[in-house]
């Protein structure tokens, strides 16, 4: 995560807090708002929201629905009672020929949540930054674009590329089309049946990746990877955690595996053909498959099995490797 996000996560983050806080005092006001919007072919939704959950799914029809329930609490001078008429009566929406943006200038009405729930036609393209509050999103072509400070992300079925960013709280991915990227500072990650290219990275969280049809990037500072069913180029990293990757590694693919502190383990089936190359600093090699050993001491080891054709390496510094065969 490039410094300058960091920053907007971070900035975000603190205008979430204070938003809850000033939400904990005074008295509370609630309404609500419905609008539907017609639109023709492939639009761009963009939505901000500084407190409150957000469901996107996508319809068969030509119209975007929106609706939306509000809280309005007591902020410093303000008066919740009229701030949530006014969002009734005149919702943060707007419309242009190719877009439509939810949440304009909501940065007036202080103390002020917004529950989303809204339905686009299946070829809309997403953008959304949320400052608190959970997020989920389906059954929409994309490409989709999501932002969040603190809540969690739940993204399914959609066809084209995705990219999540989140400083706290956790991502599920399932059901993509096309690529997925992920980037959180705390938080775990899951990603199930993603077609396309998988990048994770995460400053403080576990990661645990299913069924990927492409190649998979994943690397934390703190927690754990599990890929499961990996069959082409996986580079795996933690420094505090451990590495677990099961899959089929022959061909051409390479998996890079390393962990600073944490055993790696690595699981093929009996038909597997790659040449391995292990080094463990501190910790020993196992492995419970046949190997045709080439060259070997008391922390490294490089193999053949089968008739080779992948490659598979990798490193530790405290940690143990092992190399067994799928349950």
């Amino acid at each position: 995560m490039s410094s300058t996000r960091k920053t907007i996560i971070a900035g975000a983050a603190l205008a979430a807090a204070m938003l809850v806080a000033g939400c904990g005092a005074g008295l509370a006001s609630q309404g609500s708002f419905d609008r539907s919007y017609t639109v023709n072919g492939p639009i761009r939704l963009e939505l901000a929201n500084a407190s409150g959950s957000v469901k996107v799914s996508g319809s068969n029809d030509n119209k975007v629905h929106i609706h939306g329930e509000i809280r309005a609490h007591s902020f410093l001078f303000n008066d919740p009672e009229k701030q949530a008429r006014e969002l009734s009566q005149n919702p943060p929406i707007e419309q242009k020929p190719d877009i439509i943006r939810v949440g304009k200038e909501l940065s007036r009405f202080n103390g002020a949540s917004i529950d989303y729930t809204i339905e686009v036609p299946r070829n809309t393209e997403i953008a959304t930054t949320v400052m608190s509050g959970s997020q989920s999103i389906s059954e929409v072509q994309g490409p989709l674009r999501v932002e969040s400070a603190s809540g969690s992300i739940n993204v399914s079925r959609i066809d084209r590329a995705v990219q999540v960013t989140s400083a706290s709280g956790s991502i599920t991915a399932q059901d993509l089309g096309d690529d997925f990227h992920a980037n959180t500072a705390s938080g775990s990650v899951t990603a199930t049946n993603v077609k396309g290219d998988l990048r994770i990275h995460a400053i403080s969280g576990s990661m645990n990746v299913s069924k990927p049809g492409g190649r998979v990037e994943a690397a934390t500072t703190s927690g754990s990877v599990d890929i499961v069913g990996a069959g082409n180029d996986v580079s795996a990293y933690s420094v505090s955690g451990r590495v677990f990757v099961q899959g089929n590694p022959s061909g051409n693919s390479y998996w890079n595996l390393k962990t600073t502190s944490g055993s790696v383990e690595v699981a093929v089936p009996p038909s597997a053909n790659f040449h391995l190359s292990a080094e463990a600093i501190s910790g020993d090699i196992r492995t419970g498959i046949p190997v045709v050993i080439e060259d070997q001491d008391k922390h490294s080891l490089r193999a053949r099995i089968g008739n080779a054709g992948g490659r598979v390496e990798i490193h530790t510094i405290s940690g143990g490797i092992r190399v067994q065969p799928a349950s």
